[in-house]
């Protein structure tokens, strides 16, 4: 019984341009009690594999948390199977606003402690008591009223190169950082402000919510299905745009572009520019934001030391690389000192 990938992504990338059929990404996530992730995650392989469904998929005793690229041929079974699990049951689906076939290249079902790491220790706080959802219509209305502060529950480097007008924007590297920074900033209107909170896909401010309701806050609201949600309503119903720039998704597009202002710069040259790329030099691989021009300047690095290894042969890179551990470089994304426009 097959419970693990065994294609490389180069091996599955070469099947998906053999296909030639459309693929869509999809993402999806539901707090819950589950008994034992375990067996979820393998029955989840087991079926999804089947489907040819890739992605990256967190599932742990407070829910579950999927990244997905599925054929658009095998959706509707793919919906039926998530019909079949009780609390999966009509759960929303995100699809992007972009497609691209080769969004994922792999199927990998993991168990982690939590679906989104919170660094919380608090037996009394339950994810599943969460705050009021609101759709786009409502959210417009709301982050117009003087009484509300909007704010923005992903890090620094998505934010950067989007986000909503007025929003609170964190700078931040990760999502625990942020719980104590807002609840502190925000503490002397527990009860007389409106807390909206919006993410990628509602799944951090849907923790947050909750966890924000339990240190006393009154009024709390989230973006219902996150900004891909948001987009979706905007344009279907023709509503106002209030998002600024692109959205940063966690798959190999990195972004999906929501309005037509570039917010963001280069970390190269300054230049205005709002395209994220990992620098080519493997044991580097920092994340950041690179125009075309610097791009063929840096070779796609992001140091002239990176281009230097980059430049060596591949034989030679590895056996550098061997028995060191990740770059910090990989965890610092958009932060570090060879980035004149970016520290």
């Amino acid at each position: 019984m097959q419970l693990y990938n065994t294609l490389s992504a180069k091996e599955r990338e070469a099947l998906i341009e053999e296909a030639g059929k459309e693929r869509l990404t999809i993402s999806f996530y539901k707090y819950a009690h589950i008994g034992n992730p375990h067996v979820l995650r393998n029955h989840l392989f087991l079926a999804w594999n089947d489907m040819d469904v890739l992605g990256r998929i967190y599932v742990a005793h407070e829910g579950i948390n999927a990244q997905l690229s599925v054929p658009a041929e095998n959706f509707n079974v793919f919906k039926e199977h998530l019909d079949t699990i009780t609390f999966l049951e009509n759960v929303r689906l995100n699809i992007a606003i972009e497609q691209d076939n080769k969004s994922f290249l792999k199927l990998k079902v993991k168990v982690r402690k939590k679906i989104v790491a919170d660094g919380l220790n608090d037996a009394t706080f339950d994810v599943t008591n969460k705050g009021i959802h609101v759709d786009a219509e409502k959210f417009n209305e709301l982050i117009e009223d003087e009484n509300t502060v909007l704010v923005d529950m992903r890090n620094h480097y998505e934010s950067e190169i989007g986000h909503f007008k007025n929003a609170v924007t964190p700078d931040v590297d990760t999502f625990r950082d942020s719980l104590d920074i807002i609840e502190k900033d925000l503490a002397e209107h527990k009860d007389d402000k409106k807390l909206v909170m919006y993410c990628t896909g509602g799944i951090r401010c849907e923790k947050a919510s909750a966890y924000y309701k339990h240190k006393g806050f009154k009024n709390v609201y989230q973006l219902e299905g996150g900004i891909i949600e948001y987009t979706r309503q905007v344009r279907e119903k023709q509503l106002e745009n209030k998002f600024l720039g692109k959205n940063f998704v966690f798959d190999h597009r990195r972004g999906e572009r929501i309005s037509d202002e570039v917010i963001a710069h280069c970390h190269q040259c300054g230049k205005p520019c709002d395209t994220h790329v990992n620098c080519a030099n493997e044991a580097c691989h920092l994340l950041f934001i690179q125009c075309e021009e610097c791009a063929d300047t840096m070779n796609n690095c992001c140091s002239v030391d990176c281009m230097e290894v980059h430049a060596l042969p591949f034989e030679e890179q590895k056996r550098l690389r061997k028995g060191k551990g990740a770059s910090n470089k990989i965890f610092k994304k958009g932060r570090s000192p060879v980035l004149k426009y970016k520290n």
